[in-house]
C-alpha cells in the first residue's frame, strides 16, 4: 500500500462517521443538482479529495449511497408525522388529519422544489428499495399509534385499530406515493380535504341511537 493511500485510510478510520456524513452530504448535494442517475461514485470521491476506493469502504456500491441519501430524506418527514402524533391538546382526529396534510406537502413541495431528489425517491418506492419499505411501516406504526389513541378514547370506534390505520394509510396513497403525485397530478382523485373529512368518518365512533 503506498503511503498515500495508508495516510487516507488512517484519517477514514479515525473519523468513520464524520467521513460517512461527508459522503452523503456530498451525494445529495450533486443528487440535487445535477440527478442521482448522473453522479457517479468518481464525482463524489474528486469533491472529497479521496479515491473511490474509499468511498467503497463506507458504502459497497452507488446504489447503497442512494439508499442512505433517501434515507436522510425520508427520516425528516417521518419525524414531522411523529411530532404531530404526540401533540398535546389535538385529537386523535386533528392529528390524523395534519399528519395526512404534512405527508402530501413533503411530497408535493420536493416534486415542485426539488425536482431531482423527488426523482429519486420516486425511483426508490417503484424499485421497492429496502429502506422505502422501512419508511412506510414507519407511517403506518404513526397512524396505528393515532388511531389506538383514539380507539382508547372512545373518539374512534374500531375495533381493530392497525387494520383501520392501515385502510387510512391505503385511501391516502393517492396523495403521498411520489409517482402518483408527480405524474398523476390532475388524475381522478377528490381533493385531499374531502378525502381527510372521508377518513375521519370512518373512523369516528357513532352515537347511540335514541
Amino acid at each position: 500500500m503506498s503511503q498515500t493511500a495508508e495516510q487516507e485510510l488512517a484519517l477514514a478510520e479515525e473519523s468513520a462517521p464524520t467521513t460517512r456524513c461527508r459522503i452523503l452530504a456530498t451525494a445529495e448535494r450533486f443528487f440535487r443538482e445535477i440527478g442521482y442517475q448522473k453522479t457517479t461514485v468518481a464525482d463524489i470521491a474528486k469533491t472529497l479529495r479521496m479515491s473511490p476506493a474509499n468511498v467503497y469502504r463506507f458504502f459497497d456500491s452507488k446504489k447503497a449511497i442512494n439508499e442512505a441519501v433517501v434515507e436522510r430524506v425520508t427520516r425528516e418527514v417521518e419525524a414531522l408525522i411523529a411530532t404531530i402524533a404526540a401533540a398535546p391538546g389535538l385529537s386523535a382526529s386533528e392529528r390524523i388529519a395534519e399528519i395526512v396534510r404534512a405527508l402530501h406537502s413533503d411530497c408535493l413541495e420536493r416534486c415542485r422544489q426539488n425536482p431531482r431528489i423527488h426523482e429519486m425517491v420516486e425511483a426508490a418506492m417503484t424499485e421497492s428499495w429496502e429502506v422505502c419499505r422501512h419508511h412506510v411501516d414507519r407511517i403506518l406504526a404513526v397512524l396505528v399509534r393515532v388511531v389506538t389513541e383514539g380507539a382508547h378514547t372512545g373518539e374512534f370506534a374500531s375495533e381493530d385499530p392497525v387494520l383501520a390505520a392501515q385502510c387510512v394509510h391505503v385511501a391516502i396513497v393517492r396523495y403521498c406515493h411520489p409517482v402518483l403525485v408527480s405524474q398523476y397530478p390532475n388524475g381522478p382523485a377528490p381533493p385531499i380535504e374531502a378525502m381527510i373529512a372521508f377518513v375521519l368518518r370512518a373512523l369516528q365512533a357513532r352515537p347511540a341511537s335514541a
